[in-house]
């Protein structure tokens, strides 16, 4: 198993520590409810360094990215990041990546930890332009700082803008004492914050320096478990769970990071297009349980008549809601908002609402 460079401050501050896509992370520290509702009232810190990063350069990379992914790179600026999949030719999504734009010939790729692998294997495959790929995946380290006091807390500790930096925008400077950074405002958990990628060897210092920053904020170090929770409430989809290599996005409500343009000749362009066109079987939905209970991945959802007519891809009960919440992919006919669904808990079938996402 791996270790990110945080390793040493997630164990002295005694989080629990679960393997996770081949690394030993912390899952939680103070307790997944209060973490989640610092990161919604406050400001947390989460280490993310497993995440992969990949480079694509030279004359030839636009021309790649624009082949292995779904979206529209080419309408990206300077100091621009846009979400997007890698459809995987017969359908459905390799994976969700960030592709961020840092000049005319140089991109970087940040995508799931669980598939750096199989990531790489894919996009190396797609290359056969020429364009330059570099795993930076090991060199770089990456903390997300998220809640609405975040930029308060770093504004302490660089000399860049950072109101100055739009969502899904980044800059590149010094922070907390490193001269290098990467300040990215792209946050998975729809709070407010920002994404800081630095070189291995800052990491210490940089961890250090936000903590000292943020002390007088009650800053806290925030764990995956309550990064899950938080992304639900948002309605962020996390592969694996509720995209994968069997669902297109299309299917996954993600038509809006797959640009049909002339120009824009992506994997799988015409597949999809078609699945827009002509309509599909199941979509990704959100749902609200009616009765108590606590929804779980895998779950079997069905009508009054009790046929089957979706599975739950995420759930769990919403620290601000207080209810149980999810998302599935249901069957045509029970996706339009209102509809009355039932959750298959053990023995019991709970009643739940379909609803339109965001839940919070």
């Amino acid at each position: 198993m791996k270790r990110t460079a945080f390793y040493k401050f997630h164990e002295s501050l005694g989080a629990k520590i679960v393997p996770f896509a081949g690394f030993e992370m912390p899952i939680e520290y103070s307790g997944i409810n209060n973490e989640h509702m610092t990161v919604r009232n406050g400001v947390g810190v989460f280490d993310v360094s497993h995440m992969g990063e990949f480079w694509v350069k030279g004359p030839k990379a636009l021309d790649l990215v624009q082949k292995v992914t779904s979206n529209d790179a080419s309408a990206l600026s300077v100091g621009q990041a846009q979400y997007s999949c890698l459809p995987n030719g017969k359908g459905g999504i390799v994976d969700d990546l960030l592709v961020y734009k840092f000049d005319d010939e140089k991109y970087l790729l940040v995508i799931n930890a669980a598939n750096i692998d199989k990531d790489w294997a894919w996009i190396n495959e797609q290359n056969t332009m020429g364009a330059e790929l570099e795993n930076g995946s090991d060199a770089i380290s990456l903390l997300a700082i998220q809640g609405p006091k975040a930029e308060a807390v770093l504004q302490k500790l660089t000399d860049i803008d950072l109101s100055a930096v739009p969502f899904y925008n980044f800059t590149t400077g010094p922070m907390a004492g490193a001269d290098e950074v990467i300040i990215s405002n792209t946050g998975y958990t729809g709070s407010g914050g920002f994404e800081l990628y630095m070189y291995n060897a800052d990491a210490e210092k940089v961890w250090n320096a936000i903590f000292e920053a943020g002390a007088d904020e009650g800053i806290l170090p925030i764990g995956l478990a309550a990064r899950d929770t938080l992304r639900l409430e948002k309605g962020f989809c996390l592969y694996g769970n509720d995209i994968d290599d069997t669902t297109s996005p299309v299917e996954a409500g993600l038509g809006w990071i797959t640009k049909f343009n002339d120009h824009n000749n992506f994997i799988d362009k015409d597949y999809l297009l078609k699945q827009k066109e002509e309509g599909v079987t199941k979509r990704l939905r959100g749902f609200v349980l009616e009765d108590r209970g606590i929804p779980r991945k895998d779950y079997e959802i069905v009508n009054e008549n009790d046929e089957l007519i979706g599975r739950v891809t995420s759930g769990t009960m919403s620290p601000m809601l207080q209810k149980g919440i999810g998302m599935a992919y249901l069957n045509k006919g029970y996706t339009k908002f209102d509809t009355e669904i039932y959750i298959k808990v053990r023995n019991r079938k709970l009643k739940a609402k379909v609803v339109k996402l965001p839940f919070v």
